[in-house]
This record gives C-alpha cells, sequence and structure tokens, in this order.
C-alpha cells in the first residue's frame, strides 16, 4: 500500500511540473501566431471599425490584451516578416524589401521557428511565408519548420485562386482553378479557405502527437490584388456576404467580405483549440505585417482602415506601420486589457523564446514583452524603434520613434519631418523648425540604426 502510495505521488508531482514552474508560472504554452497580410490598424471592432464585422477577433481582444502602439516591422510584407521571424529591424536585417527578388534568409539568420523547436515543439507555417522558396536558404522548412502548406514568396501570394500551392517542398496542384475552354475556373479553389484547413489539421493532429506546438498562419486577407487575370470584381473573395445588400461600390464590399472571412478563419481556430481543450495551455497572438494597401482600386478611406492615423502601406507615417496586436493566454493575460507599450514585431521572437524557456539571443532589436502580458511592465524599454523602406525605388525613407517623438526623412541627406505622436498622433503638424535640438538626436538615431547592405544598393 505505502508502494503505491509513493508511486502515486510521484505521479501527481510529475503532473504539478508539467503544468507550472518551481516558481509558480505557468508551464510553457502551445503558440499560435496569425499575421493579417495589409490590415490596417481601424479595421477591427476592437480597434475603432463600426462597419466591418470582425465578431471572432473582437471576442479575442475582451478575452485577451490590446496593444494600442504596436508596430509592423515595415511598411511592405517581406521584410516584415523578416523582422518577425529574425528579431532583427529592418535597418540591419537580411531581407529589407520585396525587391529585388532572390534575397531570402541565410542559414546563420536565426528565426524564432528554430529557437522554439529547439525547445521540443513541433512546429508548422501555413499560408504567405515570403522569405525564401523551396530551393533557397530561406525556405520555411530549413529555418525552424516541420511543416508548411501555402506561398513561399509575395507575388504568387497574390492569386487567391492560384493554380498551385506549396505542400512542404512538392508542388501541389489546384486543378479547379486551371483555366478551363472558357478560361474560367471550373471549380474554384479558395486558396485561404484551403490553408486553413491544413492549419486547422495541424491542431487536429495534437490528439496523437502530445507535443507542445508552434502554428503560424501568415495568411494573405485581406491583401487587394488587381492582376489582369484575376479581376478584383470576381475573384477576390468566394461571396462579398454579408455586405451583399449595401449600396457600396462592390470592390468596398469584396474588401469589407474579407476582413469578415479572415475573422472567421482566426474563430476557427480559436473553436479547434477550445474542442481540443488545449484554449487554456495556448499563447493566441494576432496582428498585420502593414498598414492598408491604397495603390489598388478599393479606397482606404472608406472604411478608415488606418484608423486616426496618416499613411498607408509604404509609407513610414503611422498609417503605414501601426498595426492591430492582441494576445490572449487565459491564467496569465488579464482578460479585457489593454497595453501602451512601445513595441513592434522585432519583439515576437524574444517574448516567445522566453514563453517557452529559451535563452533570448544577445544580437537582436526586440524585447521580451512576456513580463507585459503578465500585467505588469518590460524589465527594459526601447530607447527607440525605427523603420526604412525604398532601397531599390528610388524613394528611400527612414522613420525612427523615441518616447512620443517620431521623426520622418526621405533620403539619407533629406530634411527630417518631426512629430510629438502624444499630442499629434495622426502626425499633421510638422515641429522640426521649433525643436532642433531634438530633430538632432532624432537624426543621429538614424544614422545610428542605419547599416548599409551590398543587396540594397542606394539608387
Amino acid at each position: 500500500m505505502r508502494a503505491i502510495l509513493i508511486t502515486f505521488l510521484l505521479a501527481a508531482s510529475q503532473v504539478g511540473l508539467a503544468l507550472s514552474t518551481e516558481a509558480g508560472e505557468p508551464r510553457a504554452p502551445n503558440i499560435v501566431v496569425i499575421l493579417a497580410d495589409d490590415l490596417g490598424y481601424g479595421d477591427l471592432g476592437s480597434y475603432g471599425q463600426k462597419i466591418i464585422q470582425t465578431p471572432h477577433l473582437d471576442r479575442l481582444a475582451s478575452q485577451g490584451m490590446r496593444f494600442t502602439q504596436f508596430y509592423a516591422g515595415s511598411s511592405v510584407c517581406a521584410p516584415s516578416r523578416s523582422v518577425l521571424m529574425t528579431g532583427i529591424h529592418n535597418g540591419r536585417g537580411r531581407v529589407r524589401d520585396n525587391l529585388p527578388h532572390g534575397v531570402h534568409l541565410m542559414p546563420e539568420d536565426r528565426t524564432v521557428a528554430e529557437i522554439i523547436k529547439e525547445a521540443g515543439y513541433r512546429t508548422g507555417a501555413f499560408g504567405k511565408w515570403g522569405l525564401g522558396d523551396p530551393w533557397e536558404a530561406g525556405a520555411p522548412l530549413k529555418k525552424g519548420f516541420d511543416e508548411f502548406y501555402g506561398y513561399t514568396n509575395h507575388d504568387h501570394a497574390h492569386f487567391y485562386y492560384p493554380h498551385f500551392l506549396w505542400d512542404n517542398d512538392k508542388v501541389v496542384l489546384l486543378s479547379g482553378n486551371r483555366p478551363g475552354v472558357d478560361h474560367f475556373p471550373r471549380s474554384p479553389q479558395y486558396a485561404p479557405e484551403l490553408i486553413t484547413a491544413r492549419a486547422l489539421a495541424f491542431l487536429e493532429s495534437s490528439r496523437h502527437d502530445k507535443r507542445r506546438f508552434f502554428l503560424y498562419v501568415p495568411t494573405i486577407l485581406p491583401h487587394f490584388s488587381e492582376y489582369p487575370s484575376q479581376s478584383p470584381e470576381s475573384h477576390i473573395v468566394p461571396s462579398d456576404a454579408p455586405y451583399t445588400p449595401k449600396d457600396w461600390p462592390q470592390v468596398e464590399k469584396n474588401y469589407a467580405a474579407m476582413v469578415t472571412i479572415m475573422d472567421q478563419h482566426v474563430g476557427q481556430i480559436l473553436a479547434k483549440l477550445d474542442s481540443l481543450n488545449l484554449t487554456n495551455d495556448t499563447l493566441v497572438i494576432f496582428m498585420s505585417d502593414n498598414g492598408p494597401y491604397d495603390g489598388s482600386i478599393h479606397d482606404t478611406s472608406f472604411f478608415r482602415s488606418a484608423g486616426p492615423f496618416r499613411g498607408t502601406k509604404r509609407t513610414l507615417y503611422e498609417g503605414g506601420i501601426r498595426v492591430p496586436m492582441i494576445a490572449r493566454w487565459p491564467g496569465v493575460i488579464p482578460p479585457g486589457s489593454v497595453s501602451h507599450t512601445m513595441s513592434g514585431g522585432w519583439d515576437l521572437l524574444p517574448t516567445l523564446a522566453e514563453a517557452t524557456g529559451q535563452a533570448v539571443p544577445e544580437d537582436i532589436d526586440g524585447i521580451s514583452l512576456l513580463p507585459v502580458l503578465r500585467g505588469g511592465t518590460p524589465r527594459k524599454a526601447h530607447d527607440f524603434l525605427y523603420w526604412d523602406y525604398g532601397h531599390v525605388r528610388g524613394n528611400f525613407e527612414q522613420a525612427v520613434r523615441a518616447a512620443d517623438w517620431k521623426a520622418v526623412r526621405y533620403g539619407l541627406n533629406g530634411p527630417v519631418e518631426l512629430y510629438n505622436l502624444n499630442s499629434d498622433p495622426s502626425e499633421s503638424r510638422n515641429v522640426a523648425a521649433q525643436n532642433p535640438d531634438v530633430v538632432k538626436r532624432m537624426s543621429g538615431l538614424l544614422e545610428r540604426a542605419y547599416v548599409p547592405s551590398p543587396d540594397y544598393p542606394m539608387k
């Protein structure tokens, strides 16, 4: 009897250790990171949207923490994803623009997936990768992911009904999207639905594989494309419901439907966690890769997609880089909480490294937000946040934020615009002339942060 009791107590103690650390903190969680594509700060109900329906993400915000001063790593997709994966800001990162093609992550670029995988997690990425094709060093299967399904580069990801997707390192043809006699899809296969189904299957596999997991879902929604072979009027969404009866331009019905479909896919992921009894053991993070895109026939002002901010995608004003960020971890993150911590995409790597018990690399620009998620303050605040864009397009721009001050400069030798985000969040009043000392300090930060790259010669 005594032997049975000792065995029981040992088993109980092992269970206790699995559920918490010796300090009484929760055990390392499962992790789900969902990255939207070109979703603006103002596109979600929890961030002030009044027209587009996003009930699942709004519920996620009510159950967790909503960040109000969170920034994407860049104003376009590829460098933003590089910052997210490596924790290194765009001024010295590997991938700094969508062009030129062929610049991808290298073996020495350590990703958050590689770090989490070293902690014994199984890892899966489903959606738009953008940091290396399967034959390159930056391929997802070479950068820490066990499983991948979707698009490996951002050009391919412009198409919602593509002819093929990548399944790990194999091409899978989507026969329903191949042109028929009349050059129209015979039985359209909407890629975002296929990608979500694979993400759900990855979660479902946890019934059999008891390892903790890292699920990364970089959806292509609501990126708005207008390629000639893919008319925005007919091939952006399967349906414009629930906005069909609205007296809006068709393209705006389509855009709203895309955001709502994205929200529904998030809802499916959350429901799957619920059905598997994994919700309480899972940290869910949702964010966007940059601000809303105004280069198409969709009008970003129609729904006030950038919220109260100036600028859109490909600009370094707030509307181009400040994005929604929501995190939920029941029992750890206070429900319904709001954080005004100045933070950004480069903080994901150190946050998840610490959450999974891994050492945080030293040569990165991010800081761990884990203390913030627990309802506290960061151990160390950012001295500044930095962005640049446009190396090969002839319109190079830089921006830096330090406390409430924000500086924007066009060209390495251009004049510095200065804004006080506390009194002027819409960046409508350039106060550089009134604050020469601040301009000098911010100019020094711009020079300090930028490191020339042979892959991005200035033009």
